[in-house]
């Protein structure tokens, strides 16, 4: 279970969206509380002229009802949905697109083993590893027609400037989401 959430974290909007909300969506679950002043972050704004973003604040509460009621209203025919989560939040995002099955088209996870990662020191590994033990749920999802998979990973480069997970609004996680989600 993720920690507590810093108060300063848990302020401003539960939800913040952009695009138009009747084309495909894209929803973010941020574990760290970004765009807490209603903005998406900067990285993230030239998606939102191809599809809809809903940036579900996790630390603010209500954001993963928001991101449930998403789910759970999408019909067969309905534009293509998207979630994507970061580290700490990565075994939650599977629970919420195992509750709707075949509701999103991709789970998109960035260090869903930063933990894993901290002590074993390299990403790759470590993702995979966390992908293999949750093979029955991610198994699962993909027989309803949910592409999951990392898309991206820390590094020790200095490009990364922060420990994992790397931030949702990182460029290099918005270059990789751009691109499973075939915008390039």
């Amino acid at each position: 279970m993720p920690a507590e959430p810093e108060p300063a974290r848990s302020e401003g909007p539960s939800v913040v969206t952009a695009g138009d909300p009747s084309g495909p969506k894209v929803i973010v679950l941020d574990p760290a509380g970004a765009a807490k002043h209603d903005e998406l972050p900067a990285t993230w704004r030239p998606l939102a002229d191809k599809r809809a973003v809903f940036w579900c604040r996790v630390p603010a509460g209500g954001a993963l009802t928001e991101a449930d009621d998403l789910l759970g209203d999408a019909g067969p025919g309905d534009p293509e949905i998207a979630v994507v989560a970061s580290g700490p939040f990565a075994a939650e995002a599977l629970q919420l697109v195992e509750r709707h099955p075949g509701a999103a088209t991709h789970l998109l996870l960035v260090d869903p083993a930063s933990d894993a990662f901290l002590a074993s020191g390299d990403a790759a590994e470590a993702n995979d590893a966390w992908l293999a033990e949750h093979d029955d749920v991610v198994s699962k999802l993909r027989e309803a027609g949910t592409d999951v998979r990392v898309v991206a990973s820390s590094t020790e480069s200095p490009e990364d400037r922060v420990p994992p997970p790397l931030p949702l609004g990182h460029p290099d996680v918005v270059t990789a989401v751009r691109s499973a989600l075939g915008e390039h």
